[in-house]
């Protein structure tokens, strides 16, 4: 299997690896948010997931995978650019593969950055169950997404997707919705991501193998994240539709010295004007 991967700025600078979420590739990472990184002295490296991009896709179905192989994609990201340690930022699933690699591969991460995630050893299925038969969600859960996601969910399940264009409509609705209403949303960034999602990846179905990996509980996952010793930032968005701010809370809680930055108004992208800037400040300073 073979990754695709982009380095940008000095070599000499310290690295920062980008570690997109579910289904996203290398793009899902702003520009803006890369070119503000290496303004400030790091040296950036983003890559497509499996199964996104221009990557190589997988038979979900003969090979499975789960959350340790796509951190194990991520150390080979660092091996195949000769880079022994790097600062980690990875966002939604991304956050989850940073948690991994900081509890089992410690060696490999200087720093830690949690964006909109939650921790890896929480099972959010059973909430998401729940809530989608409409039944009263369990106190001991971290809460479900918000009912404007779970509608959106259900619209989605009915929106046809057999043409390029009908594709594309979907994707961006589905940005749309993850971004919330606490900040204005980027439409034409949105359209932008999701078209090169689409055609730069020679199957864009197989970027739904993430959802599937993601949900395997494996035993790897469920080590305390209290072994984490990395200087940890957890960044979260107020307004979060998928993972509401209690998620964040819980990475912050669980790693011992972690700090919280609650970005007010956020939803669950990157898709606001001035948010990869702003986002990109704050990895600048945890990096420092």
């Amino acid at each position: 299997m073979r990754l695709w991967t982009e380095r940008f700025g000095d070599p000499g600078h310290p690295t920062v690896l980008l570690v997109m979420g579910t289904s996203t590739p290398a793009a899902g990472w702003p520009d803006e948010l890369v070119e503000t990184l290496v303004d400030g002295g790091r040296q950036v490296i983003r890559f497509d997931h499996r199964d996104t991009g221009r990557s190589d896709c997988v038979d979900f179905a003969i090979r499975p995978y789960t959350l340790a192989d796509l951190a194990t994609d991520a150390v080979a990201v660092l091996d195949g650019h000769g880079v022994a340690d790097a600062h980690v930022a990875g966002a939604s699933l991304g956050g989850a593969v940073g948690q991994w690699l900081a509890v089992h591969r410690p060696e490999r991460v200087r720093t830690l950055t949690v964006i909109m995630s939650g921790p890896m050893g929480a099972d959010a299925g059973p909430a998401w169950a729940r809530a989608l038969a409409g039944q009263e969600p369990d106190p001991d859960d971290l809460p479900p997404p918000a009912p404007a996601f779970l509608r959106h969910l259900a619209r989605s399940a009915t929106m046809p997707r057999t043409t390029r264009d009908e594709l594309l409509t979907a994707g961006l609705e589905t940005w749309r919705v993850l971004n919330g209403d606490g900040l204005p949303f980027d439409e034409e960034a949105a359209r932008r991501l999701v078209a090169e999602a689409y055609d730069q990846s020679g199957n864009p179905a197989a970027a739904l193998n993430h959802d599937l990996a993601g949900r395997l509980m494996t035993d790897d996952r469920l080590v305390p994240l209290s072994s984490v010793k990395a200087p940890t930032l957890v960044v979260h968005g107020t307004e979060d539709p998928l993972r509401p701010l209690p998620h964040g809370e819980a990475v912050a809680a669980q790693i011992p010295g972690a700090r919280l930055h609650r970005v007010p108004g956020m939803g669950h992208s990157f898709l606001s004007p001035g948010l990869p800037r702003r986002i990109a400040g704050l990895v600048l300073d945890h990096t420092a």
